[in-house]
Parts: C-alpha cells; sequence; structure tokens
C-alpha cells in the first residue's frame, strides 16, 4: 500500500494568495483538487493534504472531497517544508505501508500516468527512493520506501527531505517520463500565467 501526501503549509507569500486554491486553467479545479484526483488515478491508495490549522478554507476545499482523501493537520509549519514531509509519514506509518509518495502543491500539472509510472518502479526494483524526471531534470512526485521514514524525521530541517535524497543518491530510482509536469511549480503569478496563458 502506497499512500499520497500533498504539501501545502506553506504561506504562499510570493504567490499572494493560496496556491493549493488555485484554479488549474479558466474554470479548473483547485490545484488541491486536481492533484488528489491524479494520485488516486495513479494509483495511490489514499491522499493526505498536509496543511495549517488555521487553513480553514483548505480544510474546507478536502473536506468537500470526502474519503479517501483527507486533511492532515502540520502544527509546525512554521518551521518549513521538511515539518510538512514529517506530519505526512507519521499520519501513514501503519502496518502494510510500504512506501510514501509525496508532491507539493505547487506542481499541479503531473499526469497519473506519470504517478503510475513511479509506483511501478518502485514494486518492480524495490529502491528505496523512486522520483519521476523529465528531460533528465529531477522532478515530482518522489516516492520513499518505508525504511526511510526514520531518516526522514531525522533530517535537519534547514536542508529538508534533499538530506536523505544526498545520502542514498546511488540508490534512487529515476523514472523519466514523457510529462513535462512533474518538473513545472508554480511560486510565483508570472509561473501561472507562463504554465497556463493567463494573468492570475
Amino acid at each position: 500500500m502506497v499512500p499520497g501526501v500533498i504539501l501545502a503549509s506553506g504561506m504562499s507569500i510570493r504567490m499572494g494568495r493560496s496556491k493549493a486554491l488555485l484554479p488549474v486553467r479558466s474554470g479548473g479545479p483547485t490545484f488541491v483538487r486536481h492533484i488528489a484526483a491524479t494520485l488516486l488515478r495513479g494509483g495511490v491508495s489514499d491522499v493526505l493534504i498536509v496543511g495549517r490549522p488555521e487553513d480553514d478554507a483548505l480544510r474546507a476545499e478536502v473536506d468537500e472531497l470526502g474519503a479517501p482523501v483527507r486533511f492532515i493537520e502540520n502544527p509546525h509549519a512554521a518551521s518549513g517544508q521538511l515539518s510538512s514531509v514529517v506530519a505526512g509519514v507519521n499520519a501513514v506509518d501503519h502496518p502494510g505501508t510500504r512506501g510514501v509518495l509525496i508532491t507539493p502543491v505547487d506542481v499541479p500539472l503531473v499526469r497519473e500516468t506519470s504517478v503510475a509510472a513511479v509506483i511501478a518502479a518502485f514494486v518492480s526494483t524495490g529502491g528505496p527512493i523512486v522520483r519521476a524526471t523529465s528531460g533528465g531534470r529531477h522532478g515530482h512526485p518522489v516516492l520513499f520506501a518505508h525504511a526511510l521514514f526514520s531518516e526522514l524525521r531525522r533530517a535537519d530541517p534547514s536542508i529538508g527531505a534533499k538530506a536523505v535524497l544526498r545520502a542514498h543518491e546511488p540508490e534512487i530510482v529515476n523514472v523519466e517520463v514523457a510529462d513535462p509536469g512533474v518538473v513545472q511549480d508554480v511560486d510565483v503569478p508570472e509561473d501561472y500565467e507562463r504554465l497556463f496563458g493567463r494573468p492570475l
């Protein structure tokens, strides 16, 4: 069983509004709704969205989706993205969980085929880390095996999950996909306009 975790507890300061609630294209679903559906179609067992406890708008959006999608609070969001990774890991760490597939909410256009490819590579290789790439560039989602959960919890917050990636670089299974969405993130309004062809 491989659950999916969407990291959505950032403050979106550079964007000026919640990235999780931005629409995918004109009139499209929100980023978080779209990504959750993509992960489920790609084969994850359930989806957890990690957000700040006070983010009532995101919580309401997630509650509308219903099972198997749920909201997880990260009371330590101010300490950085690793805290959201750890919150997600702690929520899924129970018997039967083989690993966790992680993606940030600001990478909205990953295709379900890319999610499926990462999970398939994990099942077939047993690699400790499986990562989507496009054009040789490292992207998302990234799948961490259960054996690395403790390392994620112990990682240096100033470096984040990259510390675990670096420690296991020779063992990482990179899955090249024909999907530019795995490396297209949205951090500022200009990114949104470039990606969707319309101003925010």
